[in-house]
């Protein structure tokens, strides 16, 4: 599956990697940012796929129910219900700590439209299980995911927020106005 999915996102797609995902670490969150468009999904499957490295994420449950349901799960994928007020950073942190390894892909805007600020779960997320961050820039303009070295989260949110933006600031997503 590797080798086909290299073959359609290099030589089909035209895309590359900026960086590599750590392989030296067992548990991390990846914020992918900027997500603009329903076609990020595809393009970070693929991508995933083609680095070898599995990666899950979470995405609101109404993906995972009706034909298309199981693809979702079999890409490694699990529901969540944002309607209810219910402690997910908690139960990630859960997850983290009872698995050996694990890797929670998330888009830090937690939305395809335009927002103002980011969603802070990934950061809770982190610093609960005691992960770093790995950021992964999907960059249409230049046909590459971006991935950075993993940043330690320090005791400064905004210090680190900084960062995460830094990071982000020139990379241009599917839809750019909507960033």
């Amino acid at each position: 599956m590797k080798i086909l999915a290299k073959f359609i996102f290099h030589t089909i797609l035209g895309w590359k990697f900026n960086g590599n995902f750590p392989t030296h670490l067992k548990k991390y969150v990846v914020i992918a940012a900027p997500h603009t468009s329903w076609v990020d999904f595809p393009i970070a499957i693929l991508a995933r796929m083609a680095s070898g490295i599995m990666i899950n994420y979470i995405g609101k449950d109404s993906l995972f129910k009706g034909p298309f349901g199981f693809l979702f799960k079999a890409l490694g994928g699990a529901p969540v219900d944002r309607s209810k007020n219910n402690n997910l950073v908690d139960a990630i942190v859960d997850v983290f700590n009872s698995k050996e390894e694990f890797r929670l892909g998330l888009s830090p805007e937690g939305t395809r439209k335009k927002v103002d600020k980011w969603k802070t779960g990934f950061y809770y997320i982190a610093k609960g299980a005691n992960v770093p961050v790995v950021m992964a820039g999907l960059d249409f303009e230049n046909k590459q995911i971006k991935i950075s070295d993993p940043y330690y989260l320090t005791d400064n949110k905004d210090k680190d927020f900084e960062h995460f933006m830094g990071f982000f600031e020139n990379i241009k997503g599917k839809k750019p106005e909507l960033v």
